[in-house]
């Protein structure tokens, strides 16, 4: 990994309150080189693993949260104690540039997020909380399952005919803080470009909404093709997208989306008569066909995965091997990238973890030491230092926000399909100048999907506040246009299979080359090294491979596949690349240099699966209902038509609130410790069920969180809008499109400031709308210079476009 002095946020001081899920934002933070720090009461914060709860993975989950990071011990409460530890807490706040506060009921610290921001300017108060400060649930409490039910997530996972299945791992948790990150890094910029510090209010509701699979933003199977708001109410049919089929040796998925991989499989199948007809070129026409599912079933069957796989490239046609979570990390691409590491833990022995979710300048970023014991254990700090930024102005109020934090950043975006039109989305909302170079014989898959409507929602939402340049850069004159960019440019993004930058002549060194100081970002599916780098990077694919397929299914059913229905982790990848831009661009402003992050989509669900990495490593249950901390744990039917809540007991507290609302003693039965909970589960669950079955869910939701059981009635797509909570923090806005018939909702802010303005409201462009615009900008060429590039084939605008006067330099 990049030496201390050398990681993107060396030099970066972090105060982390936080403790449960969220605490993986100071992790991520500290992979990339923070020194962060974690300040708990004597004895240590509740996230900490108990003795008395008897789970042995405690520790192991404990370390996937905090790996790296320092502890120091406050002792506020004590009268002996409490002003010389506050001091010491002041002293902490003066010297951090972020401080991430629990704002949750189970703080350890309640501190006033307003107050700290009065009393130190330049700090970022990045305010956590499940649900957020504002929108009235602050005291409402999350867990995976809560948060996947309150995203509408749940409501898709599953089969139809049967309960909703909770997705595996902590899949949702992790997608909001690495949603987290993203914004902690964004204001971190910020604050070391201005010396102005922020106050932001985050939900980890809202941010699993944003980044887990937004059915309002860069939509895809959320929606079943069409408006959110007509998803179908029902989960789906088994085995209908990309279905996954029985072979020799196992299972493999096949994904077949474009008529040219349809042919590709007629042909490898022997063309058969039966699917001849034209109309099997349409991908709705073959989902359609049962006859068709059986006939891939039947001429895959005597095959061998790794055959299958082989052959399917050789024609064209997507293939992947479904793998356990063992097999992919044991695996020759894994051990190839030197995807794990293994980290000290306080107790003794080691935790087997992710090593880091991207790769900086070629070198993984993973974790720096283990968890910290309870103590004052400092953090990792490096040897660096930032030059002096201007002098932090007060608090901006809010009636008079301030600059959006990326204003003057110029952004080069060859960014394609969801994770491209995300990452580069979300820096366009901040406000940087982000243009989408096209080619008119290599169209943004996105735009491909259109067909003749020009624009739909989808597409709107993912491509606001960008300009289009279309430019074709097989050209020799093309690709030089776009070294000349890059030269004033800040950040190039590209998420195509590794190796297609460097035959265009836009790889890294020639970017360098061009311009020192530029950043890089590429996302792939399998990452830029190992002997998978070059394979297909659809996200159904990459799930199969990576092992979370095969875990998203039934406990009672080996066949019961149930992921088909989402497109994680592409919007999470793009959170996460665009936390490795603002990373690297802090340290430009420390040293002048530019560098490169590269994100592998199979490792962003590996972060996300880390304690149950660390589970699988350590022989112990990581998957199914054996793995979850306690009991009752899942997703329970209540009155209505398939509505269902989410109830989650984490430990002996969450169960005496939930037995004040049954009416039940928490002793009865024996079941007084989270042991006896976990060995009879149904036993635990019985009076629970019962309960919930004459409530509705968001009664039973309303009536189990006002007793600090984190619950969530199962959301769909089309509640979302509507939600009071998501009203009250203005997390959804109407957007509008001239080549659109009717306005839409769109996502908002991605997070509540006291600093920043909402994201600007440009339409979407055409494909090359602003292609003269952009060159007169950037480059400064005439009128005359535009047009002989468009007539030499150069540059390409559209065919309607009105030319505008370009300015002449001279």
């Amino acid at each position: 990994m990049p030496s201390r002095a050398d990681a993107p946020l060396a030099g970066i001081e972090v105060i982390d309150l936080v403790a449960g899920p969220m605490a993986a934002i100071g992790r991520t933070l500290a992979e990339l080189g923070a020194a962060v720090t974690r300040a708990e009461p004597p004895g240590g914060a509740w996230d900490r693993p108990r003795p008395d709860h008897g789970d042995p993975a405690a520790g192991l989950d404990f370390a996937a949260l905090n790996a790296g990071k320092g502890c120091a011990v406050l002792d506020l409460a004590t009268p002996g104690t409490a002003r010389d530890h506050a001091a010491r807490l002041d002293a902490m706040l003066e010297r951090a540039h972020l401080v991430l506060l629990d704002i949750g009921p189970r703080a350890a610290f309640p501190l006033d997020p307003d107050a700290l921001r009065a009393r130190f300017p330049g700090l970022v108060v990045m305010a956590v909380g499940d649900f957020g400060r504002a929108g009235g649930r602050e005291t409402w409490q999350a867990t995976d399952p809560v948060l996947h039910a309150l995203s509408s997530e749940l409501s898709r996972s599953g089969l139809e005919g049967r309960a909703p299945l909770i997705p595996p791992g902590r899949i949702a948790a992790g997608t909001a803080a690495s949603h987290g990150a993203y914004l902690a890094t964004l204001a971190l910029y910020d604050r070391m470009r201005t010396g102005a510090g922020a106050l932001l209010d985050f939900s980890a509701r809202d941010a699993a909404i944003h980044a887990l699979d937004p059915p309002y933003a860069t939509a895809g199977a959320a929606s079943s093709g069409g408006p959110p708001e007509d998803a179908p109410r029902a989960r789906p049919a088994p085995g209908v997208y990309y279905p996954i089929v029985r072979c020799a040796d196992g299972r493999v998925r096949v994904c077949v989306l474009s008529p040219r991989q349809w042919q590709g499989l007629f042909r490898w199948m022997g063309e058969p008569a039966e699917f001849a007809d034209p109309r099997f070129n349409q991908m709705r026409e073959r989902y359609a066909s049962p006859r068709l599912v059986e006939a891939i079933r039947a001429f895959m069957a005597p095959k061998t995965r790794a055959a299958l796989e082989e052959e399917g490239a050789a024609h064209g046609v997507a293939v992947g091997a479904l793998l356990s979570l063992e097999e992919m990390l044991d695996g020759p691409h894994a051990q190839a990238r030197g995807a794990e590491t293994s980290v000290p833990l306080p107790e003794g022995g080691t935790a087997t973890l992710p090593n880091g979710v991207m790769e900086i300048d070629g070198a993984r970023a993973g974790p720096r030491g283990g968890p910290p014991a309870v103590g004052d254990v400092p953090a990792p700090a490096p040897a660096a230092t930032f030059p002096a930024p201007p002098a932090a102005p007060p608090a901006a109020p809010a009636a008079t926000p301030a600059a959006r934090p990326l204003e003057g950043l110029k952004v080069l975006d060859l960014g394609v399909i969801v994770v491209g039109g995300d990452q580069s989305r979300l820096l366009a909302d901040a406000g940087a100048d982000v243009i989408k170079v096209e080619a008119k014989a290599f169209p943004d898959g996105s735009r491909a999907a259109i067909a003749l409507d020009r624009m739909s929602p989808s597409f709107a939402c993912a491509h606001r506040n960008k300009r289009s340049l279309g430019l074709n850069l097989r050209a020799p004159e093309g690709r030089d246009l776009f070294l000349r960019l890059a030269a004033r440019a800040d950040l190039v993004l590209s998420n195509f299979k590794p190796g297609v930058m460097e035959k265009l002549g836009l790889g890294r060194a020639a970017l360098a080359a061009a311009n020192p100081g530029i950043v890089q970002v590429d996302s792939s599916a399998f990452g830029a090294t190992g002997p998978w780098s070059d394979r297909m990077g659809y996200g159904p694919l990459v799930r199969a491979n990576a092992g979370l397929s095969g875990m998203w299914r039934y406990p009672d059913d080996p066949d019961s596949f149930s992921d088909a229905l989402t497109i994680y982790p592409d919007h999470v990848g793009a959170r996460v690349g665009a936390a490795g831009a603002l990373a690297l661009l802090i340290r430009r402003l420390r040293t002048g240099r530019g560098g490169s992050a590269s994100v592998s989509q199979t490792e962003v669900m590996h972060a996300h699966l880390a304690a149950e990495i660390a589970r699988l490593r350590a022989g112990l249950p990581f998957e199914g209902p054996d793995a979850a901390p306690d009991a009752p744990w899942g997703v329970f039917p209540t009155a209505g038509d398939d509505d269902w809540c989410a109830v989650t007991v984490r430990d002996d507290a969450d169960w005496a609130g939930l037995c004040a609302v049954l009416g039940r003693d928490p002793e009865a039965n024996g079941l007084g410790t989270a042991a006896a909970r976990r060995a009879d589960r149904r036993d635990a669950e019985a009076p629970l069920r019962a309960w919930l079955a004459g409530r509705p869910a968001a009664e039973a939701m309303e009536a189990l969180q006002a007793a600090g059981v984190p619950a969530g009635a199962m959301a769909r797509v089309g509640d979302l809008p509507t939600d009071p909570h998501l009203v009250a923090r203005g997390h959804f806005r109407t957007g509008a499109h001239r080549l659109l018939p009717a306005p839409f909702p769109v996502e908002n802010a991605p997070v509540l400031s006291d600093r920043w303005p909402d994201p600007p409201d440009r339409p979407a462009p055409e494909a090359g709308e602003q292609t003269r615009e952009v060159i007169a900008d950037w480059l400064g060429l005439t009128s005359e210079d535009i047009a002989r590039l468009v007539a030499a084939d150069i540059l390409e605008p559209p065919a309607d476009a009105t030319p505008a006067a370009a300015p002449d330099p001279t």
